[in-house]
């Protein structure tokens, strides 16, 4: 959509998370220090935790894409509210052994073997578990237990644990004070500093083939930040619409004004609401429902428009589009 209008090659501020966008921010940096000493000790629990968008999953998968050593097998795991043997199946399942059908120690005897097999081969296994404040207490005791694996007093797995900020609550839990004992190093990554938003932003659009157009005056940088709090994933959220926004327009230049206008109209829309609005934006909304209707109408007008412009003679599409939309 707008990438054709400000000559882009990609979208620069899509919400998956995707290693290419990733930037090196002072909290950034010390983390993935942290990550790359955990990768040379070879053994225990590294713990990286943060809010949520502040881009721990980006991290891991930057480094995934930066690791050189031939001799390491790594996997990672996404975890839900998983109870112990499915744990230990997804854990199988990641490191591409059969799993299905199999019981627990069935289960523990195979990625054993998996591990002390490619010890043996020279190599190392590194396990990543994503969203780790989900896990129940047993499914942590059994990572816990995987980390016993030994051969010769040597660890045969090591695990990084990435979570949000509730797992320090559960780090203190009675029970897992053997887990404690293994995490070797832990950070907590916290949100952009103001001076940093800039950088953030420049970064990822000159990822994407940028030329300055449109142009971010310095006022806009201020109000991303005031708006976003430094989090990545609202910063991305909100320049996603800042830039469909001057695309609809026909915007060059991005300022301040720009950015509360845009602003303004996410705050009419409960999706994008920042925390501690809820209750008044849902209220406001069903107040305005039907203005929001004949907003997103004209929109869709201009869009098909856009479309025509761009890519020559396009056959207009309106009588589908407005099929989609109730009316008002």
């Amino acid at each position: 959509m707008y990438e054709s209008f400000y000559k882009l090659h990609s979208k620069p501020f899509q919400l998956s998370p995707d290693a290419r966008f990733f930037y090196n921010s002072r909290g950034h940096k010390r983390a993935m220090s942290y990550l790359r000493y955990g990768i040379t000790q070879g053994e225990g629990f590294i713990v990286i935790m943060g809010d949520i968008g502040t881009g721990k999953t980006t991290l891991v998968q930057n480094m995934f894409d930066h690791l050189l050593e031939d001799n390491l097998v790594a996997a990672k795991i996404v975890t839900t509210q998983l109870e112990a043997d499915d744990m230990l199946r997804m854990v199988s399942s990641a490191f591409g052994l059969r799993h299905e059908g199999l019981d627990k120690t069935s289960l523990l005897k195979a990625l054993e073997a998996f591990f002390v097999k490619q010890t043996r081969a020279g190599k190392r296994v590194l396990l990543v578990v994503d969203e780790v404040q989900n896990i129940p207490l047993k499914s942590l005791e059994e990572l816990r237990m995987l980390s016993n694996f030994q051969i010769g007093g040597v660890a045969l797995l090591q695990i990084f644990l990435l979570g949000q900020r509730e797992f320090v609550k559960t780090l203190q839990a009675d029970g897992l004070e053997q887990l404690r004992q293994r995490v070797i190093a832990s950070y907590y990554l916290k949100a952009l500093e103001r001076d940093e938003v800039q950088g953030y932003i420049d970064h990822r659009l000159q990822s994407s083939g940028w030329k300055n157009d449109p142009e971010f005056d310095v006022s806009a940088y201020d109000e991303i930040y005031d708006y976003t709090a430094g989090t990545p994933r609202r910063i991305n959220t909100l320049c996603d619409r800042l830039m469909l926004f001057g695309y609809l327009e026909e915007i060059h230049k991005i300022d301040a004004s720009v950015v509360k206008a845009v602003t303004t109209e996410l705050r009419g829309e409960i999706t994008y609401a920042p925390e501690g609005e809820g209750e008044e934006v849902v209220s406001r909304r069903d107040n305005k429902v039907s203005q929001k209707m004949v907003d997103v109408e004209q929109r869709l007008c201009v869009l098909e428009e856009k479309v025509e412009e761009l890519e020559g003679g396009v056959k207009s599409h309106k009588s589908k589009l407005s099929g989609l939309w109730p009316s008002s």
